[in-house]
């Protein structure tokens, strides 16, 4: 059962035309632009700085919401020399919005160097709900939801990931990875000829009109995949080594 943060008591958000001094994480939809939240919307209209992965791509998303707003890059190849400089300007009392290009920001994200840098520097840190790729796809997966393992995106060298899921076979949790449409057959196939009868779900294409999920057997969850070309997003879970008895599918 689900408990709000205090037992009983829920908030209502206060429009405003300023945001608190500090770091607003906001989750973005991760492919249907209709779970956008509205307190989303409202924290970005209010923000002095929107920092994102890419500019252009959050560009559409911002213009879609008929929102105006200062973008600035964040990504691991300026992230050296940029924290300092939000990190000035929240010191200043100006306000920054985080976003990555789909989901909650830091998960498997840019971010996390940002975040930890705030927190040292003793900033306030508000954290918004929203779309969330890992969770869209475990609660709809069939399998059990605690404990679960997120690895993030699987390693692109055959060796490494051969690596990662046999320790995701061997784990007594529901393990889950995100993998691209070029890699995502390979790696069914290596499960298929390590376990063939352990139960697998592929997520597809989450949220859009085209999403689907495929259950069953990796050995047969592979083979759909072989007779139909992966296409978009794919979200991969694994299910635990000790599966509990009410899992019968």
């Amino acid at each position: 059962m689900a408990h709000a943060a205090e037992e009983g008591s829920f908030e209502l958000p206060v429009p405003s035309n300023r945001l608190l001094a500090g770091l607003h994480l906001v989750a973005t939809p991760i492919g249907n632009l209709g779970d956008i939240t509205a307190r989303a919307v409202t924290t970005l209209r209010a923000a002095d700085l929107i920092a994102c992965e890419d500019t252009r791509h959050s560009g559409l998303l911002l213009k879609h919401l008929e929102i105006k707003a200062r973008l600035i890059s964040l990504n691991e190849h300026n992230e050296a020399h940029r924290i300092p400089q939000l990190l000035d300007h929240m010191r200043a009392g100006g306000s920054v919005a985080l976003i990555s290009d789909a989901g909650m920001p830091t998960i498997s994200d840019p971010g996390q160097r940002l975040v930890a840098a705030a927190v040292a520097a003793g900033l306030f840190i508000d954290s918004l709900p929203g779309p969330s790729a890992v969770l869209t796809a475990l609660a709809a997966s069939g399998l059990p939801t605690t404990p679960f393992y997120f690895g993030g995106f699987l390693p692109h060298k055959k060796g490494a990931r051969g690596t990662e899921l046999a320790s995701a076979l061997a784990r007594e949790a529901t393990s889950i990875y995100f993998e691209s449409p070029w890699r995502i057959l390979d790696t069914l196939g290596m499960l298929a000829s390590a376990e063939p009868t352990r139960r697998v779900v592929v997520a597809r294409e989450l949220t859009k009109k085209f999403a689907e999920f495929q259950r069953g057997p990796a050995a047969q969850v592979h083979a759909y995949f072989q007779a139909k070309a992966p296409k978009g997003e794919f979200t991969l879970m694994i299910a635990p080594v000790t599966p509990p008895k009410w899992l019968t599918w």
